[in-house]
């Protein structure tokens, strides 16, 4: 269809200091998969958050199903709601304890006789999953869900309030394969009912995949749209980041001969008898399938979790890590999955995150030296090239991947020698993805070692000189860069081989 639903017309946003959208124009087609791409801070979000009423635009107009606002509309969520425009944001908006009916219908509940008619909402609910294909039972709490079925469960809440437009951020970025699979046919099913769907992605390949036609920004501005099948990955990024990227992988140094970490027979209630060695130096990979106990590995190594049985060896000595802090002790620091909630306090100032693992170092008489804070803050800012415009910026502030540096600005602070990053560029750009593969690199030949959790297969190929493959809990497979290949390591991901796990 070629009938113009939504447009944005010279949006302006400007915030203290930073201009975040400068002059963008786009329109979106009824019933189209439209992809918006660009680095970390290419104003996609606040794109995304005018559309929802969340911001007031500086400058500019949008035109949304027949009506107008301009900069000085009141233009609330209220109203983007009654348009029939739903955000699914990569924090879902769901009731932990309430089950998928009462979450649908949160806040706009049918009632009969004056009281909550629970039957109508529950018999609406499985109409709405059956019409997409979903199988979904309504009484089932929320919490009791996986997260692509939290995912689905705001999809149906989106469809129940008669939706025209969509957006989805990052909805891939949780998901296996084969959960994948089954939101692009809900996203497709979508499109089939005239729904325009806006899909914001750092994951190239499915824009390819699912999407009709794809725009792209960068730093701000709009920069052009392309119909998929007319573009190349290779041009799209071009478009993005303004300048050639290279897609080779930082040249290793080589791993040393001393082992700086080895774990023997680790066991947990998610793992068992994991045993292999980490060298100076040396990026190993930690692969496997989702649910095979990778995170639980580094977990485990972190003192997160609580050991059954085994013993972590550091520099060859036997170390009992009960805690985060005894870790922490030993030199062993963790970029976790998910940074924001647990790498972080994103409501905090950057170089209070920094310094955060240090402050009893930086205190004298219970007092913090904000000197000492300020000069360890803007060294690391420094060498890592976190993009922000002071330290005392709040931390939520930043894009995903100068968020990544700022927590491993607060390992470097601490003088952690070794490093787990689970899943290091999930959610960042294919412009900053080469910043950190660049920063990880140069941290072995400075001597530090690296246990690196991926899912993605190019990147654990690339990035690792060493690859530990899980599966079930346990580690069935430890491949030599030599025989690194994509069937080998699924292979022994999903249990079809082994090579007896061998730890050395």
């Amino acid at each position: 269809m070629d009938e113009t639903i939504l447009s944005f017309e010279n949006i302006t946003k400007l915030f203290p200091g930073v201009r975040a959208l400068d002059n963008v124009s786009m329109h979106f087609r009824k019933g189209e998969i439209h992809a918006i791409v660009g680095e970390n801070g290419a104003g996609k979000s606040t794109l995304i958050k005018i559309l929802a009423g969340a911001y007031q635009p500086t400058e500019g107009t949008i035109h949304v199903l027949g009506k107008t606002y301009s900069a000085h509309s009141h233009y609330t969520p209220h109203e983007s709601l009654a348009l029939g425009i739903s955000v699914i944001y990569q924090e879902f908006n769901l009731i932990p304890y309430l089950s998928v009916t009462e979450n649908i219908f949160y806040g706009r509940e049918a009632t009969k006789g004056g009281f909550i008619d629970r039957k109508q909402m529950a018999g609406e609910t499985r109409r709405l999953c059956q019409e997409m294909g979903i199988k979904l039972n309504p009484r089932t709490k929320v919490k009791d869900l996986s997260v692509a079925y939290q995912q689905i469960v705001e999809i149906v809440k989106a469809l129940s309030r008669d939706v025209h437009i969509v957006v989805m951020d990052e909805p891939t970025a949780p998901l296996t394969n084969k959960e994948i699979d089954s939101l692009f046919q809900l996203v497709r099913r979508m499109k089939a009912r005239g729904v325009t769907v806006l899909y914001i992605s750092h994951r190239l390949e499915e824009v390819f995949e699912i999407c009709d036609r794809v725009s792209v920004m960068r730093d701000g501005k709009y920069i052009t749209t392309r119909d998929t099948r007319d573009v190349t990955i290779k041009e799209l990024i071009g478009f993005m980041i303004g300048r050639e990227l290279s897609q080779d992988y930082p040249q290793a140094a080589g791993k040393g001969s001393k082992v700086v970490l080895a774990v023997d027979g680790l066991t947990t209630d998610r793992i068992e008898n994991v045993s292999f060695a980490l060298y100076e130096g040396e990026i190993l990979g930690l692969g496997g399938l989702v649910g095979s106990g990778r995170t639980e590995t580094a977990r485990a190594i972190f003192g997160a979790d609580r050991l059954k049985s085994g013993e972590v060896m550091v520099l060859g000595k036997t170390r009992r890590i009960s805690s985060p802090a005894d870790a922490i002790r030993y030199g062993i620091g963790l970029l976790p999955e998910d940074r924001k909630s647990q790498g972080l306090v994103i409501g905090m100032q950057v170089k209070e995150n920094v310094t955060y693992g240090i402050l009893r170092a930086l205190s004298r008489f219970g007092l913090v030296s904000s000197a000492a804070q300020k000069r360890i803050s803007l060294e690391l800012k420094d060498s890592l090239n976190i993009k922000t415009p002071k330290i005392t910026q709040i931390t939520r502030n930043l894009s995903g991947g100068n968020q990544q540096k700022v927590v491993l600005a607060k390992w470097l602070a601490t003088k952690c020698d070794i490093l787990v990053f689970d899943e290091p560029t999930r959610g960042i750009d294919v412009g900053t993805k080469q910043e950190i593969y660049s920063l990880m690199r140069e941290l072995t030949r400075q001597g530090k070692s690296i246990i690196m959790i991926s899912s993605e297969m190019l990147e654990l190929i690339g990035m690792s000189d060493r690859i530990v493959i899980m599966h079930e809990g346990r580690v069935n497979g430890i491949l030599s860069k030599e025989d690194f290949s994509q069937e080998r390591i699924l292979e022994i991901a999903s249990g079809t081989k082994g090579n007896g796990g061998q730890t050395r």
